[in-house]
């Protein structure tokens, strides 16, 4: 990635000063193939780059509170990138990218927990890798990883009542609200919890019915 904005941006300043006849169409076709050529020629390390990137990501995200990202998202980012995000949006971004780092890892996990004699299997078929991977190990793993994806889902509702922080007018928010108006803090608390819990409940069955269909005998 640095190769190609340090090599954008030689060509660009190359372009503007001794090519300023150029079309705009074939100056930005010349750095379509620039771009292209160098990808070709470090396609290797892709992967490792890609890698790399994820790890970190994964890294970070982890590693952090939900509350702290949620409030760089809304607060620090604004300031230090220029881009004002609605709080609405900046809880949903926040919930995206935390429940990612950790689906990811579940995700992972349950691919490397499959027995590889089953991929040896598949290959001594014939079967490409992507069948190998729809349709003998992809069920495996899925059926590994649901309790641990019910579990994520849950944990990101039930975080989402955090971004009180940033004035999000989430369940938790409301009944704040009721409470502040009545003072019937039993009450609504109560009733907060409630609905909480049958909003779980409801992600538990149903990520239950799609464990038993996805049972392998």
């Amino acid at each position: 990635m640095v190769a190609l904005y340090t090599l954008g941006s030689l060509a660009s300043w190359v372009g503007g000063r001794y090519l300023g006849a150029v079309p705009d169409w074939a100056w930005l076709a010349l750095q379509v193939l620039i771009a292209i050529a160098v990808l070709w020629r470090f396609a290797a390390y892709i992967p490792v780059a890609l890698s790399f990137l994820a790890q970190v990501y994964i890294l970070v995200i982890r590693g952090t509170p939900i509350v702290v990202q949620v409030m760089f998202i809304y607060f620090a980012l604004p300031l230090i990138a220029g881009w004002r995000i609605d709080a609405v949006m900046a809880a949903i971004f926040t919930l995206v990218i935390n429940s990612g780092a950790y689906i990811a890892e579940i995700v992972r996990g349950a691919l490397l927990s499959v027995p590889k004699g089953l991929k040896e299997a598949g290959q001594a078929m014939g079967l490409p890798f992507y069948k190998i991977l729809t349709f003998i190990i992809g069920p495996v793993a899925l059926r590994r990883m649901i309790p641990a994806m019910g579990n994520q889902c849950i944990i990101s509702l039930k975080d989402s009542s955090l971004f009180i922080v940033i004035g999000v007018a989430e369940l938790t928010r409301q009944g704040q609200e009721i409470i502040a108006s009545n003072f019937r803090s039993v009450e609504i608390w109560g009733a907060v919890a409630v609905l909480y819990l049958i909003l779980t409940g409801i992600i538990a069955l149903t990520l239950k019915f799609v464990e038993h269909r996805t049972q392998i005998v």
